[in-house]
């Protein structure tokens, strides 16, 4: 088990590395891979993925009735039951493998808490481009919810921007027949983003989907039915000044939220978008801990 936490200190990433590396004969007994019986595996049951597109899968189950396993999965071991193992990142071989009839596969056992086992799993995922948006959105809550990790600790971790990891997060707030069209491919997330705080947000998503609109139409259409534009007429918006527009920017990779200036000769207001009760209190903590001392 020290051997996993050796390749822990390169980072969780390098753990698929050294997955793909172990390819040969000799690089496989380097690594430590061994083989275990199919059944002894389990699926991880928070493994981003949910859906595996069977024409994929037959042909990799073709090519591993032909060739065998080529990549070993990574696994840990379990408490319970004894002798099973759960898989880190390789679902998909592993699924084809028994499609295929074979009844060993190999592996590398290597010893990570479920937070570790969640992270590989995720950056495994985004590696392959393998998650749609809302996939990815759910992964980013599970690693905030379970593990407490801010918006910053998740961008770290897969390599992303925090602006990313808090736009993506957003779609969690969509009405379920909207993240039932994005998750089945029928929305871009560029889309989804569009029909936040719409109150008709399922039938313009079902016209989206009859009328195949682009985001750009989508987004007049949305500007035009957010809840308050049409009572509140507004003047034309003065469109903001470089300098306004690399503050925002500043403001929101520093928070990992969005952050939006609005000035008035002078005067205007800084709003900050939060997505969870957590998010609310690391802004009120950040601005607590600037604050002036009291003077004596």
């Amino acid at each position: 088990m020290a051997e996993g936490r050796r390749g822990l200190g390169r980072g969780l990433s390098a753990l698929l590395e050294e997955a793909q590396a172990a390819v040969t004969p000799e690089r496989r007994r380097e690594a430590g891979v061994v083989e275990l019986p199919v059944e002894a595996i389990r699926r991880n049951p928070e493994q981003p993925r949910r859906s595996f597109a069977q024409p994929e899968l037959d042909e990799l189950a073709e090519s591993i009735r032909e060739h065998g396993v080529i990549q070993p999965i990574l696994v840990r071991a379990l408490d319970q039951p004894a002798g099973e193992y759960e898989i880190v990142a390789g679902e998909r071989r592993w699924r084809a493998a028994q499609q295929a009839g074979l009844r060993q596969i190999p592996v590398l056992v290597r010893d990570l808490t479920p937070s570790e086992v969640m992270e590989v799993a995720l950056i495994e995922n985004l590696q392959r481009a393998d998650l749609n948006a809302l996939e990815e959105a759910r992964a980013y809550r599970l690693m905030a919810d379970r593990f407490g990790r801010t918006a910053e600790d998740v961008a770290r971790v897969v390599g992303k921007s925090r602006s990313h990891v808090a736009n993506t997060l957003r779609l969690l707030r969509l009405p379920s027949g909207v993240q039932d069209h994005l998750e089945a491919g029928r929305l871009t997330a560029g889309h989804a983003r569009a029909l936040l705080e719409l109150d008709d947000a399922e039938a313009l998503a079902q016209r989206i989907i009859d009328e195949g609109l682009n985001v750009r139409q989508v987004e007049a259409l949305a500007r035009r039915d957010r809840p308050g534009d049409a009572r509140k007429p507004r003047a034309p918006a003065t469109p903001k000044d470089a300098d306004t527009r690399a503050i925002e920017g500043d403001l929101s990779d520093a928070l990992g939220m969005d952050v939006a200036i609005r000035d008035s000769g002078g005067v205007g207001q800084v709003v900050i978008a939060y997505q969870s009760l957590e998010q609310l209190d690391e802004i009120a903590r950040r601005l607590i801990s600037g604050r002036a001392p009291p003077k004596a």
